[in-house]
């Protein structure tokens, strides 16, 4: 079965904040099969959208979701950052903890 754009953005919608629907709440209220919710969310992940696993803490948010958060602001006044991460229902200390994560990933050296 085929969804029209407009329905599948607006299912997407509910899985971020201030929504936070998991894939099955939004299957159950929609009628629409997990697997397709699943595959909606992955395609928007490939096209570099921010899709949290459907935890409704940060916590949720993949390895790749949170690296995509840090690199996209890593150029915003505490203005605009706080702003983007009211949009996500995240805090700016969030994202600053796991720009620290991304930072340290690679330095060997240090973390053995």
């Amino acid at each position: 079965m085929s969804y029209p754009r407009e329905r599948k953005e607006a299912v997407l919608k509910k899985m971020l904040p201030p929504n936070n629907k998991t894939i099955p709440e939004i299957a159950k209220e929609e009628g629409i099969c997990e697997g397709t919710l699943y595959n909606w969310r992955k395609a928007a992940r490939a096209e570099g959208r921010l899709m949290p696993d459907g935890d409704s803490t940060p916590t949720g948010w993949c390895a790749a979701d949170k690296f995509a958060a840090v690199v996209e602001t890593a150029s915003m006044n505490e203005a605009e950052l706080s702003a983007y991460s009211r949009k996500r229902g995240l805090y700016a200390e969030q994202i600053s903890e796991w720009r620290e994560a991304c930072e340290q990933a690679n330095d060997w050296d240090r973390n053995q």
